[in-house]
């Protein structure tokens, strides 16, 4: 048996398919390194109970606990045993007292390792707006599927929603069944994380029927485009904020997501090529083909070399984040009703759909994941691509500009593709 050291627990590897395996340390008796199949390490201490029961305990990961601090605490922890304590039997009552205040903030530190920044963020404002005022002190040994159930209700019926403190960037926390689905979905992933952990046996939010996720349909006109235009024109004249209809526009001749444009930087833009070269997306990092007409608004943005950001947050050095107030108000003048900011992706999928484009096509515009279509277009724009992509966002652009031609075409009465757009 090695003692064991940095050097040689970092020379351990696992692999998928691989077996459990542990090593004992040679100089304490019962501290080991257990690694399991494809994962990373934790530090472990082995002992027997006064009643001769045979007790594991585990001390934390590798990485979180250097090796001497891991020897350390096994150490107090064997010290513990022959006093006859029992460790494991009082970390156990330990978790069965854990509120879920506690279990989130343990996953949100622990799940920074393996979700995207921008889900982690989501995640946490999430667990802040709804778990923990409605069920955040609560035992999470006690918590039951009609307790869940109850939550999922009280957010649905706006009971955590609540207009936020101007103290920093954001918006309001809101309810409704959207919001309250996908905080029962994060409700079951702490959950599942904790039964990993074995801090519950089970996960009872996995038994909780969520609300039935509704498909967004709604998508703009021609003649609301062309309102939507000249409210554009008109409330800049009126002094609303430039980068708001900016970004309002980018989204209606590219079809991206809202925070795929907010969250643009100018080395993500290939004008050169006619897209743009996404780091990151809800999908991952993937290349979006975009029209002239798109490539060009884009270039036309005021450019500061210290600001990242194609569409910049009035102060600061973040991006701008004021969009929903501002379409609500672009809209109103406009006299368009019942229409999201998510409305703008409909209907350049479904201007798309009146041209005539194939579902993969409009996949391919709209960065869907969908195999064997978006490994298609990872590199480089396809030409059938950006060749859809121009007519679309110059058709869009037309409707902005109020062209009332012959050569604008008339959107259908309702989507001719059954592709669901996605959030």
């Amino acid at each position: 048996m090695p003692k064991l050291t940095k050097r040689f627990v970092d020379s351990l590897v696992t692999n998928p398919g691989d077996k459990d395996v542990t090593h004992w340390d040679n100089s304490l008796k019962g501290f080991g390194v257990r690694f399991r199949s494809g994962k990373s390490g934790s530090w472990i201490v082995m002992y027997r109970t006064q009643e001769g029961r045979l007790r594991k305990l585990t001390l934390g990961r590798v990485g979180k606990l250097t090796p001497d601090e891991a020897r350390k605490e096994a150490r107090q922890k064997l010290a513990e045993a022959d006093k006859g304590n029992d460790p494991a039997a009082d970390k156990a009552a330990a978790r069965k007292a854990m509120t879920v205040g506690e279990l989130c903030d343990f996953y949100v530190t622990e799940s920074k390792t393996w979700l995207k920044p921008s889900t982690h963020a989501n995640n946490v404002t999430c667990i802040e707006c709804h778990i923990r005022p409605l069920i955040g002190g609560r035992a999470i040994a006690r918590l039951t599927v009609a307790d869940l159930a109850k939550m999922q209700a009280d957010i649905a019926a706006g009971k955590t929603a609540k207009m936020k403190k101007r103290t920093g960037r954001g918006g309001n926390t809101t309810g409704g069944k959207g919001a309250a689905s996908r905080t029962l979905a994060i409700m079951s992933a702490i959950f599942e994380f904790a039964r990993r952990n074995g801090f519950v046996e089970n996960n009872p939010a996995r038994l909780v029927k969520k609300y039935p996720s509704q498909k967004r349909t709604r998508f703009f006109s021609l003649d609301e485009f062309v309102a939507l235009g000249a409210a554009m024109r008109e409330a800049e004249e009126a002094g609303e904020n430039s980068t708001g209809i900016a970004a309002i526009k980018a989204l209606a001749l590219t079809g991206c997501r809202r925070g795929e444009i907010l969250s643009l930087p100018w080395g993500w833009f290939d004008a050169k090529n006619f897209c743009i070269r996404f780091g990151d997306t809800k999908t991952g990092a993937q290349m979006r083909p975009i029209g002239k007409s798109a490539v060009e608004f884009l270039q036309s943005q005021p450019r500061n070399e210290n600001i990242e950001w194609i569409f910049p947050a009035k102060t600061g050095d973040g991006y701008f984040i004021g969009l929903p107030r501002v379409f609500e108000r672009l809209c109103a003048r406009a006299g368009i009703k019942d229409a999201s900011i998510h409305t703008l992706r409909h209907s350049y999928a479904s201007a798309a759909a009146g041209l005539g484009y194939s579902e993969l096509t409009i996949a391919g515009l709209l960065g869907h994941s969908l195999s064997g279509v978006t490994a298609r277009y990872a590199h480089m724009p396809d030409k059938a691509l950006l060749a859809a992509a121009d007519i679309i966002s110059q058709r869009i652009l037309d409707a902005l500009n109020g062209k009332g031609d012959a050569e604008i075409m008339e959107f259908p009465n309702k989507p001719t593709s059954q592709l669901e757009i996605a959030p």
